[in-house]
């Protein structure tokens, strides 16, 4: 992918920068009035913090473009957004915004789609790289096909899975803007490089790690499947909440040891 009228894009400087809107928003007071987390989940399962108060105790600080708790153990070390929406330009914008506060370590939890015939439903993938089908990741990289996770952060928090019991595969995801343009080309070709699941953000966070030096990872929970060649779902959704919930603790013990 590239762009044809500005090739080399991602060399240039920028005219608004991440620092720009958050001291902006400070003179505005419409900032959260807290020491900000080194440590930050972004956790795009609706509810789940609400849900899992009871066993990871969260205190809810504010909100930007969706709502920002701090796990209360771990005082101002370890933060979680959740209920912002999905897809790399909105992770990419929060992502970058949150660094220049001041976090070092990034994870992102999503739901997503089996791409190999071998992972069911609640099955997690730890993504170590991203296909970059989407745009975002773009404006910020040269040309190519992959980017990396922190292997390091992507590591840590597959032992951390172990640690809870919880089995994990660590492999590529498909990155892409578009759920409803998957094509059959396109899940046969992918099948066929190996790559395991399909979302929508991973790429866009994984760039933004590359390009401001700090540790990002994904956790994947397989929710459907396209590797028959259509779209399979699950009549229950016990398995999957029950992989959520451990991934949400296991990034949080994650970022908490970081």
């Amino acid at each position: 992918m590239d762009f044809p009228n500005f090739p080399h894009k991602h060399t240039l400087p920028a005219i608004l920068n991440p620092i720009d809107i958050v001291n902006y928003r400070r003179h505005l007071r419409r900032l959260p009035d807290i020491q900000f987390p080194e440590g930050l989940l972004l956790c795009l399962e609706r509810g789940l913090s609400k849900r899992m108060s009871r066993v990871v105790p969260v205190r809810r600080v504010g909100s930007m473009l969706g709502d920002l708790y701090q796990v209360k153990k771990l005082k101002n070390k370890v933060g979680i957004l959740t209920d912002f929406g999905g897809g790399a330009p909105i992770v990419v914008e929060l992502a970058e915004e949150f660094i220049a506060l001041g976090a070092r370590s990034l994870i992102l939890m999503t739901r997503g789609g089996a791409l190999q015939s071998d992972l069911k439903p609640g099955d997690i993938v730890i993504c170590d790289r991203a296909m970059r089908d989407e745009g975002t990741s773009h404006h910020y990289l040269p040309p190519g096909k992959y980017v990396n996770a922190s292997s390091e952060l992507a590591e840590s928090l597959a032992r951390a899975l172990q640690a809870r019991q919880q089995t994990c595969v660590m492999g590529t995801t498909w990155t892409t803007d578009a759920p409803y343009r998957e094509t059959h080309a396109e899940v046969k070709q992918y099948q066929s490089e190996g790559i395991k699941v399909v979302e929508m953000e991973s790429a866009g966070l994984f760039a933004i790690g590359q390009v401001r030096n700090v540790r990002t990872a994904a956790a994947v929970v397989v929710m459907d499947s396209l590797a028959n060649q259509r779209w399979e779902i699950p009549d229950r959704l016990d398995s999957i909440q029950k992989g959520l919930q451990v991934v949400y603790q296991a990034a949080i013990d994650t970022l908490g040891a970081a």
